[in-house]
């Protein structure tokens, strides 16, 4: 009796030191306190920018032709618009449709940053028309929105540059170091533009301090749990390739099918995959998101992340179960098209399967690869590889550099007091390319978002509130005014 006593002496005393443990992690476990940022003004006319991306949008510039006239009159639009940054500025247009703007500064010794946006937006899905509230490309003003497609994806951030400069420019300011402009024309399709600039710095001996462009946004009540707005500056985008698996077979008629028909073969190997994810977990970059998130929960959330030494496990597993936070972790994979016979009572001779990977910084394509043929485990299974469209993920970014400190106080600066934390893009944008030629690339829309406003991108009723314009601007203005 007396050893069971002492057992469960020793239990309880065990049991409270593992409280107090997790107690004192927890409480030490807060974001890091940050000088409160002055709100910031630029003084701009609102109403004039409101017009100025009303008249943006009704240029259609939709990436299924980038012969449409639209693409040299949105360039012509801008010069018209915006005349003090036109004649302050150098300009060169490289292919296809793709301006870049140097705005000289007072200290040539300065590495040079550039900031970004594209112009170019994806066309109306068809047969969705009527649903839209105002039609697509009219640019129409209402209920303190502005109305079309472009708004949010990418013309609101690019009207947001270049009413900041033009403001700037007029009332004589001038950067301590070169500033570049670059507006993709084909962001929707890969990007070409954006590449091209890069090459075009690389060839001029320029090497940016930073770039910046989209990729996330300030999100609000969008993240479950976090009443707390969040910007997440990304410091780095997945990568993307596109593998299609091969079965064949004899063939023949639908009534006498072998055991295993080519169709049944990629449909084992497809269930295979999805059942099989590519290792992840809560590292690199991943771990920076989710360790910097987790310090603005409710400290009863606080307790998971702040002692991921035993619950890291339950914490990946919770993590894993959403697709938006299990994309954050792994490269993840996504059968998108499947293929067999064209009539039903005929066994397919060829079945295929295509299946899309978004890459993890810490994976490669060879480790796809390697992934799926080990999962599959099929050798009748041909894996065939689009290296051509394949793309690593980008470069991981420093958040501890100046360049991130100069977005995180700028964010602060138009938006007030919120959760900023370095973060994943988990789709591509033209911010790969311009890593290329920069020390790092910084993504983020300096435009506050809702749940209400996902399905709005590439989707119906694309908009763009006045308020978000203005606060875009702001951003802007105290970033530019930082360099």
């Amino acid at each position: 009796m007396r050893v069971l006593k002492w057992a469960l002496g020793g239990i309880a005393v065990l049991v409270l030191a593992l409280i107090v443990v997790l107690g004192l992690n927890t409480l030490r476990y807060k974001p890091e306190s940050i000088a409160e940022t002055q709100p910031f003004d630029l003084g701009t006319d609102i109403a004039q920018a409101v017009q100025m991306l009303s008249d943006a949008v009704t240029h259609e510039t939709i990436s299924d032709d980038l012969t449409r006239a639209d693409f040299p009159a949105f360039l012509t639009f801008l010069e018209m618009t915006y005349p003090a940054a036109h004649r302050a500025m150098e300009r060169v247009v490289l292919e296809p449709n793709t301006p870049l703007y140097k705005w000289a500064g007072s200290d040539p010794d300065l590495k040079p940053v550039l900031l970004a946006a594209h112009y170019d937006v994806v066309p109306i899905s068809p047969g969705s028309l009527d649903q839209w509230d105002y039609p697509p490309f009219a640019g129409h003003v209402s209920d303190g929105f502005v109305w079309g497609r472009g708004t949010l994806d990418n013309k609101g951030a690019l009207i947001a540059i270049m009413t900041a400069v033009e403001h700037l420019i007029a009332a004589g300011f001038t950067p301590k170091r070169d500033i570049y402009l670059s507006f993709g024309g084909d962001e929707e399709i890969g990007g070409e533009g954006a590449l091209a600039v890069s090459q075009y710095l690389i060839e001029n001996g320029v090497q940016l301090a930073w770039a910046l462009d989209e990729g996330s946004f300030v999100l609000d009540k969008i993240i479950p749990g976090l009443e707390q707005p969040v910007a997440s500056i990304n410091l780095a985008e997945k990568g993307y390739v596109t593998m299609t698996l091969v079965a064949t077979a004899p063939g023949g008629h639908s009534s006498m099918p072998p055991r295993m028909t080519a169709v049944g073969r990629i449909g084992k190997a497809v269930a295979r995959l999805q059942e099989t994810p590519m290792p992840g977990g809560l590292t690199g970059v991943s771990e920076e998101f989710f360790d910097a998130l987790g310090r603005h929960f409710t400290i009863d959330k606080r307790v998971v992340f702040a002692n991921r030494w035993l619950f890291n496990p339950v914490l990946e597993g919770i993590l894993a179960g959403a697709p938006s936070t299990d994309a954050m972790l792994r490269t993840t994979t996504a059968p998108t098209m499947l293929s067999g016979s064209s009539k039903e009572n005929v066994l397919a001779t060829q079945a295929t399967a295509t299946v899309n990977f978004r890459i993890h910084p810490r994976d490669s394509v060879d480790d796809i690869v390697a992934h799926v043929k080990a999962t599959i485990a099929d050798d009748d299974i041909e894996i065939r590889v689009d290296r051509n469209t394949a793309s690593a993920a980008s470069p991981v970014s420093g958040a501890d550099t100046q360049g991130y400190a100069d977005i995180e106080s700028s964010i602060r600066a138009a938006f007030g007091p919120l959760a900023t934390v370095p973060g994943l893009t988990i789709a591509a944008t033209d911010a790969r390319h311009y890593a290329l030629a920069a020390d790092a690339a910084y993504r983020i829309n300096p435009f506050k978002i809702t749940g209400d406003d996902l399905e709005r991108f590439h989707g119906i009723d694309e908009r763009l509130s006045i308020e978000n314009l203005e606060r875009g601007i702001n951003f802007f203005g105290d970033l530019i005014q930082k360099q």
